[in-house]
């Protein structure tokens, strides 16, 4: 009886050539790639494979191959509560006793399974709401369709079991954290300005704890999307909210004024902050949620503050290419946080340092 050979496994160099190349998908045309900090991204016309990297982080653990899998059924199940047509399940990259490679649902028997991807259909890249904005193609209509979608999902979540003290105490410790992180002298970093708005910010926790109480009494805080940014949001019919933030729940635990405010932080970004109010006030309609003016401003200067840090690590990137443009864009943030800091009405001259 002819006895079976197991294949023998596959670099991780040789993976990315593998999915790097038309031939692999039986197409002519390139095949884009795109790296983020825990994935590759191949871009075919009409498909997008994302590969895990076997990376290890605070909040992540990608270096066996079952945690990867683990990561990209999670990653489908969750993205299909707002982009469930563009979500099409998780394949399998395996090789065969022969050396044959190949992307397939199931495998066969004699296959080894090399790893696991994410497999989506493409959306049109003209019609992602950072682009929509850049070419100035964007108007209220097109947004309220969204908002529906995530109030839809805000609706149907359970609220999340915590008091008001645990969600303030979340905000104070995670200040803590990020400032710590943002004065680690490898980032070079003004160390005075960064505590001068953890300081801010910490003194609006202690003076408004009633405005954290009534989001957590009203059952707000509850399981969201987590990284809600214009280039995560297609304008199509229906509209298509993609990349939730899927490898940790309690990041993804937020009020949706949180999250919310955070969309219309990056759409101020990009020069449409009126796209985020537009958003903001269609919430309120259609949820009924009020949004209080400072809450909203304490939320959007903590993400800016968070969106600093996450762009100054960069930094740290052993090959960085290009670090001004890190540095600036922390920079970018950090001048965020202080507006929305001053938006909340906090008296400056008695709060900070």
């Amino acid at each position: 009886m002819p006895r079976l050979v197991q294949p023998a496994p596959l670099t991780l160099d040789a993976k990315r050539a593998f999915l790097s190349n038309p031939a692999s998908y039986g197409i002519a045309s390139p095949v884009e790639v795109v790296e983020t900090h825990v994935s590759w991204v191949f871009l075919t016309p009409q498909r997008v494979y994302k590969l895990k990297k076997p990376v290890v982080w605070d909040h992540v653990d990608f270096t066996t191959l079952a945690a990867r899998r683990a990561n990209c059924l999670a990653e489908v199940t969750l993205n299909r509560r707002l982009a469930a047509p563009t979500y099409l399940g998780v394949v399998a990259l395996v090789r065969n006793g022969t050396g044959d490679v190949r992307l397939c649902r199931e495998p066969a028997p004699g296959d080894a399974v090399q790893d696991w991807l994410v497999e989506m259909r493409r959306l049109p890249r003209e019609e992602m709401l950072d682009r929509r904005i850049a070419t100035g193609r964007i108007s209220c209509a097109d947004l309220e369709p969204v908002v529906e979608r995530l109030v839809a999902l805000y609706r149907h979540a359970e609220p999340e079991p915590l008091t008001g003290a645990e969600y303030r105490g979340y905000f104070r410790r995670t200040l803590g954290e990020h400032a710590d992180s943002l004065c680690d002298a490898r980032l070079g970093m003004d160390h005075h300005r960064v505590r001068c708005l953890e300081a801010g910010l910490q003194a609006f926790l202690s003076r408004h704890p009633d405005l954290f109480e009534a989001r957590v009494v009203a059952g707000r805080i509850v399981e969201a999307h987590g990284d809600l940014r214009p280039q995560h949001i297609c304008l199509i019919d229906p509209p298509q909210i993609i990349d939730c933030l899927e490898f940790d729940r309690d990041l993804r635990r937020l009020d949706p004024l949180d999250e919310l405010g955070f969309l219309a932080m990056e759409c101020r970004r990009k020069g449409a902050a009126w796209v985020g109010d537009v958003i903001l006030d269609c919430y309120a309609s259609l949820s009924g949620d009020g949004c209080p003016p400072r809450l909203v401003a304490f939320y959007q200067a903590y993400r800016a503050f968070l969106r600093a840090l996450l762009a100054a690590w960069h930094l740290l990137d052993e090959d960085c290419r290009d670090p001004q443009h890190w540095r600036c864009k922390a920079d970018g943030y950090l001048v965020l946080a202080e507006e929305y800091l001053a938006e909340t009405g906090l008296d400056r001259g008695i709060a900070l340092p």
